[in-house]
């Protein structure tokens, strides 16, 4: 999802490449450590509830 979020930022709001080399090291170094579960399963969550929305 996040990548997802860096490519639309940097096509449509011209996010620098710096920008973007920054978002994927942060991305790669949090998954990686203890908290990266806890955000996956959050991000499921979040995922599974706006799914469920009638709009």
């Amino acid at each position: 999802m996040l990548g997802l979020l860096v490519y639309l930022l940097w096509r449509y709001a011209r996010l620098p490449l710096w920008h973007i080399a920054a978002c994927t090291l942060f991305g790669y170094f949090l998954a990686s450590s203890t908290v990266g579960p806890h955000i996956g399963q959050l991000a499921t969550a979040a995922v599974r509830y706006l799914s469920g929305l009638d709009l």
